[in-house]
């Protein structure tokens, strides 16, 4: 299933929302020293900081931001991380990590974090091209933000 991004009002958000929003502006500014302390400074919840987290952004800073953290599912077969840094390059994307773990039962998860500052299509065509390689199972961005 491909995720759209939609650009929303603060004054329709949930309440739940706007209150991640202040926790992970409390992190950013290191005003506290966990996600614990920034859940209970804003009364919420670690469980809906953790659901929000990475669904919820502030607009401006999605505007400055230029590095995406995808995560994939991948079935283990020769060329397949190949071929996904090819379709990824290919978007004019830079790979900034790869973290893939040993496969198992013929799978194996893949984390990269990409550069988009030269990307040439919509994430959301990019994310539609991957899911169309027939090795993926899976593919979600996890992140994203200058780290």
């Amino acid at each position: 299933m491909d995720k759209k991004f939609y650009l929303v009002r603060e004054d329709v958000l949930p309440e739940a929302m706007k209150k991640v929003l202040l926790a992970k502006e409390l992190l950013e500014r290191k005003k506290v020293d966990s996600v614990a302390e920034a859940a209970q400074l804003v009364d919420i919840s670690r469980s809906v900081f953790y659901k929000y987290r990475d669904a919820v952004f502030p607009f401006q800073t999605v505007i400055k931001e230029n590095i995406v953290t995808l995560f994939f599912h991948l079935e283990d077969r020769s060329g397949t991380l190949s071929q996904l840094l090819g379709v990824v390059a290919a978007a004019g994307c830079n790979v900034l990590t790869i973290h893939q773990t040993i496969p198992l039962q013929g799978r194996a998860n893949v984390t990269l974090s990409i550069s988009t500052n030269d990307m040439k299509e919509d994430i959301n065509e990019l994310l539609s091209k991957l899911r169309r390689l027939e090795f993926v199972e899976k593919v979600e961005i996890v992140g994203s933000g200058v780290y």
